[in-house]
């Protein structure tokens, strides 16, 4: 199927690549699907509305930047995704891009964690943590 992207322009996608947001995600309810796109060569994605070409939100793997990087699914997200074990997750950090790039930041407090089998996915807010939504980049460790 062809949908329009922020980004991309047109693309054409995969119906199984579809990522599917049983509740949206937080401040978008109704964006209940979304498919990754490549953004550079390195890190960077595009996680990009299927329904809604302006919203398109830029991801990483954190691991990559925050090695340390570490967090527990509540058994309700566990549920939700239907995740039967921790390596069926893949999990993305919400970037906000800034100019210069080095002063972007990462939301580490809301994780994107997608179910690798079946292409559930939640924006999962973590509440019992030092991590916050707006996280240096580059050039400070974590703790969560």
């Amino acid at each position: 199927m062809n949908i329009e992207t922020k980004y991309h322009g047109t693309q054409q996608i995969n119906e199984e690549a579809v990522l599917r947001f049983d509740s949206g995600i937080p401040g978008f309810p109704e964006e209940k699907n979304f498919v990754l796109l490549p953004l550079d060569e390195g890190t960077l994605l595009v996680m990009q509305s299927v329904k809604t070409p302006e919203i398109g939100f830029i991801v990483t793997d954190p691991f990559s930047f925050f090695p340390e990087y570490d967090f527990k699914l509540s058994e309700s997200a566990i549920e939700q995704l239907a995740l039967k074990q921790p390596e069926d997750a893949v999990v993305y950090a919400i970037l906000t891009v800034q100019d210069p790039f080095e002063k972007t930041t990462a939301n580490l407090q809301a994780p994107v964690v997608i179910n690798r089998h079946n292409n559930r996915a939640k924006q999962v807010i973590l509440n019992d943590t030092d991590y916050n939504t707006r996280h240096p980049l580059f050039g400070q460790k974590v703790k969560g």
